[in-house]
């Protein structure tokens, strides 16, 4: 039985888990925390009430699952340092400063970190980097994708991981955010990533390869939050009794045949 502490239990990822968890017999969630001041805040959750503070329910649980915001992220996941509780984190928009303080808590408990939780998703994140290995540099490389209209990063996480394998797999030397104005011609190597915000739109994820002649789209559409929520559920089993150290989805999944 895995027992987790839901931060961010009332936005929209955390009612995703929560429905998610109901139906899996070995995953219980029995504690939720959210920022001070929400209107839930003592409102039963779980197996107690709706915290504002992490540290008042880490004795109770096995794994901390974290979809709040970036802000009191370090002091998060200090606590969890501190109590020897694994972080499963799918917070968006960090900057390196914050990924490197998952980096560095690693060394002491098992840090799972994925800006997508979806199998399908990360399954795109190698079909399109063994594409641009194989398709080679006479193919322009562009990513597209668009998200509901109140997501506050942008480019998504999974736009900006799918930017940071690419930039490896096509040894990129340039990688722009949108164009406007003259430009010029696109030069040989460069990256585009553009983002749509549009109406409730889950999450589209496009990587588009134009080559002399042709072009080949790899596309990934979540129809629903369900798809990350199982992925995280999956993360949480996964971290339970881990030693420590720095995973993702790859290292949930396992490898591909």
């Amino acid at each position: 039985m895995t027992r987790i502490a839901l931060v961010g239990a009332r936005g929209r990822m955390g009612r995703a888990v929560t429905e998610q968890a109901a139906g899996v017999e070995d995953i219980v969630i029995a504690a939720g925390v959210e920022v001070p001041g929400h209107p839930d805040i003592g409102e039963p959750f779980g197996e107690g009430a709706l915290e504002a503070d992490l540290t008042l329910v880490l004795d109770r649980v096995d794994v901390v699952l974290d979809f709040s915001a970036r802000a009191g992220l370090a002091g998060r996941l200090a606590a969890c340092s501190a109590a020897g509780r694994p972080f499963v984190c799918g917070t968006t928009g960090l900057v390196e400063e914050e990924l490197a303080a998952l980096r560095a808590a690693a060394a002491r408990i098992p840090v799972v970190y994925a800006p997508n939780f979806s199998a399908g998703v990360n399954v795109l994140y190698r079909l399109a980097t063994g594409a641009a290995r194989m398709l080679g540099p006479d193919f322009d490389v562009e990513i597209v994708e668009t998200h509901h209209r109140q997501k506050q990063d942008a480019p998504s996480g999974t736009a900006a991981h799918l930017a940071r394998l690419l930039e490896q797999a096509t040894a990129a030397t340039r990688t722009t955010h949108g164009r406007d104005g003259n430009v010029g011609a696109k030069p040989v190597r460069e990256i585009g990533v553009h983002s749509v915000r549009s109406g409730d739109a889950v999450g589209e994820h496009t990587v588009v390869f134009g080559g002399p002649g042709e072009r080949l789209e790899i596309t990934h559409r979540a129809l629903s939050r369900a798809a990350f929520a199982r992925g995280a559920v999956a993360a949480a089993r996964f971290a339970h009794g881990r030693g420590p150290g720095y995973y993702t989805m790859a290292d949930v999944l396992g490898p591909g045949d």
